[in-house]
């Protein structure tokens, strides 16, 4: 069920209190000397009846002096007040600007997985920036308007009443028709403007994945489909931008069809009066003169209303996002933080997501101070624990403990520093190398960073570099390649020095020279440490002291290498595949086809059910 738009009410007053009533000091300074130059242009339009009356008709050479000197102090004082509120519009714009994108980070960084998993990266980039910047222009325009506009519209409407009450009146007897078109178009700009930030965030999301994706693009040759695709949601962006600008100058084209109607009012009507002599040519100038100098605000002011259901619909996505719960945080008293090797325990875990079952009554344990390795099908469920270890995400059944304790009852700091993970999909930031491995950390002294530069073999390479530690590795390290990028976040890792140590497939994607030299800093990594390894090849954990056979799941095997092979199943199939000719395996796994075909009433043939098999294993 769609949540109803919320009220401009409800809006402002979330923007206040989260924002701008922080600057309520220079708020007052702004406003006041808004309310200065609006009166500063009653002031000209009230100044021309003596100007007219006086110098121009009466020739009185005695006014000419103090009436230019007026207009002078007059200009004055509007250019000073003029250039000190938007001064200090412009600092409180900013700082208000930068303190919404700096919450709103902070809150979608704390966000867990699933979070991030609805909501794409482009998604957020719009939010963060495209709307926050159409959020700043509308409270900007709503003080202003409130301000100066309303300040300027008083001024120049009581010198209209000074000069003639009937003329005013029948200057806004279009003032009552404008009321139902211009909540027609209120409620039109914002469905249109709502759909515009919607189809914005769709292009955002696009351009992300097009340029994450650019070496898959080129190679697929879908230049040219992308090119259409994005083509598509520009042009839906554009039509509903062109017809949120329509609806927002409509209302302002309303306020000159009244004006225009009430201006042949008044020169109907006043200028018989003027004929007659009941009137002065001054008077009429400085009735006109506040008249004109009125329809400026009157525009902006109707303006103002397209522009405040723009920003609306940006501001309920703004909301939307900053109102959605943290799943994932901190107890309120949390426990020490277990000290020295820590066991790593889970029993009978259950995780979904969705309809989807993960996770299945799992449970495990891996030692103090030694290796224990996941192995099984893609799907088994072996990156799921690492997330749940992390607390990444958290299992909807069972418990999750280190040394005894309960990780949903540690500090969510606490428990990640207890960790370090090196993964297949080795992400660098478009920053030094230097600054890549010790990702802010200013208590490392240089002989030590040596040290870890050796112990992950980094030296190997950075000499090499153009300028050494202080390269720029390229956005998300492509400068570097794919072995030198892992030997980076090992020593990311080395640094950390944590008890627990998180392997996934970190050698999967290197040649085979650079997977020895990797592999060679892994194992200097993982000593002392309790290590849980991810691997396909079963060559980097033949050693492990404990070997966890995943399907499903479900933890359906566990030993040594020796103990799984003497013990035949899923490893043994798996071990034969990778390291033998394959025959008698294709028979056995035949035998098992046909078990399987039997229980699911599902036919299978041999080879389609290891090609299956296959597929499953290697992606």
């Amino acid at each position: 069920m769609k949540t109803p738009p919320m009220s401009s009410r409800e809006l402002i007053g979330w923007l206040w209190r989260g924002y701008l009533r922080h600057h309520m000091g220079l708020l007052s300074i702004a406003v006041f000397f808004m309310l200065l130059e609006g009166a500063t242009v009653g002031g000209l339009s009230y100044m021309m009846q003596p100007m007219f009356d006086l110098v121009f008709v009466a020739g009185d050479k005695g006014a000419l002096p103090w009436v230019a000197v007026a207009f002078f102090a007059i200009f004055c004082m509007r250019a000073i007040s003029s250039v000190t509120q938007k001064v200090v519009l412009a600092q409180i714009s900013q700082k208000s600007e930068a303190h919404m994108r700096l919450d709103m980070l902070d809150r979608l960084i704390h966000q867990d997985a699933s979070f991030h998993q609805t909501h794409p990266p482009g998604l957020l980039i719009q939010r963060v920036q495209a709307d926050v910047l159409a959020i700043n222009r509308v409270w900007q325009a709503l003080i202003t308007g409130s301000g100066r506009d309303i300040a300027q519209l008083i001024a120049v409407l009581a010198v209209a009443v000074s000069v003639d009450w009937r003329w005013t009146l029948i200057m806004l007897i279009g003032v009552p028709l404008l009321v139902l078109p211009l909540s027609i178009m209120q409620r039109y700009v914002r469905k249109k403007a709502s759909q515009a930030r919607d189809l914005g965030a769709a292009q955002a999301t696009r351009l992300d994945e097009i340029f994450h994706g650019m070496i898959p693009i080129k190679l697929n040759a879908l230049e040219t489909y992308q090119t259409n695709r994005y083509h598509g949601s520009t042009m839906a962006f554009v039509r509903a931008q062109v017809r949120a600008a329509f609806g927002t100058a409509s209302a302002s084209g309303l306020v000159d069809v009244m004006a225009g109607l009430g201006v042949m009012g008044v020169i109907m009507f006043g200028g018989q009066e003027i004929i007659s002599g009941e009137k002065t040519v001054g008077q009429f100038m400085s009735f006109f003169t506040a008249i004109g100098l009125a329809f400026d605000p009157m525009r902006r002011l109707a303006a103002i209303m397209g522009v405040w259901q723009t920003a609306a619909a940006a501001m309920e996505r703004i909301k939307e996002l900053m109102d959605a719960p943290i799943l994932l945080t901190s107890p309120e008293n949390p426990k020490p933080a277990p000290q020295g090797l820590p066991e790593i325990r889970l029993e009978d875990v259950d995780l979904s997501y969705g309809e989807a079952k993960i996770l299945n009554q799992l449970s495990l344990v891996a030692e103090p101070g030694k290796t224990t390795a996941l192995v099984g099908a893609s799907g088994a469920g072996k990156s799921t624990i690492f997330n749940i270890l992390t607390r990444i995400t958290d299992p909807q059944k069972g418990t999750v403990t280190i040394d005894g304790v309960p990780v949903n009852e540690l500090d969510l700091q606490d428990l990640r520093k207890l960790f370090s993970v090196v993964t297949q999909d080795a992400m660098l930031f478009d920053e030094s190398l230097r600054e890549n491995i010790l990702l802010g950390r200013d208590d490392v002294s240089d002989a030590e960073l040596q040290e870890i530069l050796d112990a992950a073999h980094v030296t190997d390479f950075v000499a090499k570099l153009p300028d050494g530690l202080n390269t720029k590795v390229g956005p998300r390290g492509s400068a570097l390649s794919g072995g030198q990028r892992q030997r980076v976040v090992i020593a990311r890792a080395l640094l950390r020095n944590t008890p627990i140590l998180l392997l996934d497939e970190a050698t999967s994607a290197l040649d085979a020279q650079s997977e020895t030299v990797v592999q060679a800093a892994l194992d200097r990594l993982s000593g002392g440490r309790t290590t849980l390894v991810i691997a396909h090849r079963l060559s980097t954990i033949r050693d492990a002291d404990k070997i966890v056979v995943m399907d499903r799941g479900e933890v359906v095997d566990q030993g040594t290498h020796q103990e799984l092979l003497a013990r035949g199943g899923i490893y043994a199939d798996l071990y034969r595949l990778q390291f033998e000719d394959g025959k008698e395996v294709v028979d056995h796994l035949g035998l098992k086809a046909q078990t399987r075909a039997q229980a699911d009433n599902t036919p299978h043939t041999h080879d389609n059910w290891l090609r299956r098999f296959l597929h499953q294993i290697f992606g």
